[in-house]
């Protein structure tokens, strides 16, 4: 842009930009937060809408479990890759885009007449909203480095807490959306939050700035990292390694044995293209040369495969083994989402990651031991009991593996690591989604119940053994000392 109304343009964006050396630029909290919520938010509420959905389209619950598994599918790609794009391009155009998605995605599953078309909702619901997370974590590191501060503990327990709160409040919402307009209703909400995500993104996200490019040299001036192409061929061979996994995981059979076959196939194709690849969809030498990254994707797998089983089990569980409504369900859950709330926001400021995991991951052993006694005439006390302990558990784990990635991850790439975290969240959230089906085959029973929270007390013992001996997540530090 050149000319009288270029100038003004960059007059006013620089008079938006607070001077080097200040604080936080806290106009960008907003719609960092607004737009990282938009992913739990449609997560969570879907819990309580799947009954009422099958009861519409007369689908049993392990069809209605692909309205879970399509969002976390989505997202699980979709995050790394709008990741990588961020970290090129900056974060505007992508939140714009993604949140713009969001609004036509809800319109889409407000008004699908079939499951078919509610569940390609869902997909484009997690490509959506995969933009803003690595956005936010991208414009908190560049924050960072423009105040000095190292670890802004503000910023990322803030984020913590919105993104955990809104997880689990979303099923009392959703509830309460449910009972006020029916369930197509947790679809049409999405329109007003996109509208709004896009107009305070369109006022306050800064323009992307200029970047050096990797391959920059002196000879080679003004090149910037938008030179980068992006790897279709990774990108497609992760597709189908999740693919191929997921379709196994929702129904195992031994006539099936080509789908695994196809994943481990998959696998090792991405190994081997990643490796040879001039800029790799995830740059798994320098991933495999950080062990303390590993160590907290896999924290993060562990721990949200026990908050979403218990998540979408336990709430499905109220409405059919116990016999409550949706609304009724979601307002049982209320407790587990105050405690979640006032766990993050009382704990965010404490630098002691490895403390909050590990109580994380006790609650989480004890929530799973006590959903072991709970049966159809339990008492509500022991219902709600059980939400505190998952909340928790939940508040703690989210917020501890997310400083750790702060802390971890290169500094360069900090959206890219930031989306692939949210991608293992969601392979927990998968093998979650998948092990409420195999245990839920032909409804939520006592039973099913009881074997899934056997299921969960594993997950979340793996989660205590692999944060227990870690000394180093008592100051997580990055590859270069950060």
């Amino acid at each position: 842009m050149s000319g009288p109304v270029g100038r003004t343009a960059r007059l006013a964006a620089r008079r938006r930009q607070p001077a080097p050396g200040s604080g936080f630029n806290r106009r960008l909290i907003a719609p960092m937060v607004l737009g990282s919520v938009l992913n739990p938010i449609n997560s969570s509420m879907i819990a309580v809408a799947l009954v009422p959905v099958g009861a519409a389209f007369g689908a049993p619950p392990a069809e209605t479990a692909w309205l879970v598994t399509a969002l976390y599918l989505a997202t699980a790609v979709g995050q790394p890759v709008i990741g990588r794009l961020v970290d090129t391009h900056g974060p505007r155009r992508l939140y714009l885009a993604g949140t713009a998605l969001v609004g036509l995605a809800g319109l889409l599953g407000a008004l699908a007449p079939s499951l078919g078309l509610l569940i390609a909702a869902r997909v484009l619901l997690g490509l959506g909203t995969s933009a803003a997370y690595p956005a936010a974590m991208h414009l908190t590191r560049s924050e960072a480095e423009r105040t000095g501060e190292s670890s802004p503990t503000g910023v990322l327990t803030v984020l913590a807490v919105a993104n955990q709160t809104v997880a689990v409040v979303g099923p009392t919402l959703g509830g309460l959306l449910i009972g006020a307009g029916g369930w197509r209703t947790v679809f049409a909400v999405n329109v007003p939050l996109s509208l709004a995500c896009l107009a305070l993104g369109a006022a306050r996200l800064p323009a992307a700035e200029r970047r050096p490019d990797r391959s920059d040299g002196p000879d080679r001036p003004g090149r910037t990292e938008r030179t980068e192409r992006l790897d279709h061929a990774g990108i497609a061979l992760f597709t189908v390694l999740l693919l191929a996994l997921m379709l196994f995981l929702m129904k195992p059979d031994p006539a099936r044995w080509y789908l695994p076959v196809l994943a481990v196939l998959a696998a090792v194709g991405f190994a081997v293209r990643e490796r040879r690849a001039r800029t790799p969809f995830i740059d798994l030498r320098s991933l495999a040369g950080n062990r303390p990254l590993i160590a907290t994707y896999l924290r993060q797998v562990l721990g949200y495969t026990g908050v979403y089983a218990f998540l979408y089990g336990y709430t499905q569980w109220l409405e059919e083994g116990r016999g409550l409504s949706a609304a009724t369900a979601g307002l049982v859950l209320l407790p587990l989402s105050l405690t979640a709330l006032t766990v993050a926001a009382t704990t965010g400021r404490r630098p002691a990651v490895r403390g909050k995991l590990l109580v994380g991951s006790a609650c989480q052993i004890a929530a799973c031991a006590v959903l072991l006694l709970v049966h159809a005439s339990s008492p509500g006390t022991l219902l709600i009991g059980v939400g505190v302990l998952a909340g928790i558990s939940q508040g703690l784990i989210g917020l501890g593996t997310q400083t750790a990635l702060y802390h971890q991850a290169d500094p360069t790439t900090i959206a890219s690591a930031a989306g692939l975290l949210r991608t293992f969240m969601y392979l927990g959230a998968m093998a979650a989604s998948a092990a409420n089906a195999a245990f839920f085959p032909h409804g939520a029973t006592t039973g099913g119940l009881h074997h899934l929270a056997l299921f969960m007390l594993g997950s979340a013992a793996l989660l205590l053994l692999l944060t227990l001996p870690d000394r180093s997540l008592s100051r997580p530090e990055g590859p270069e000392g950060t």
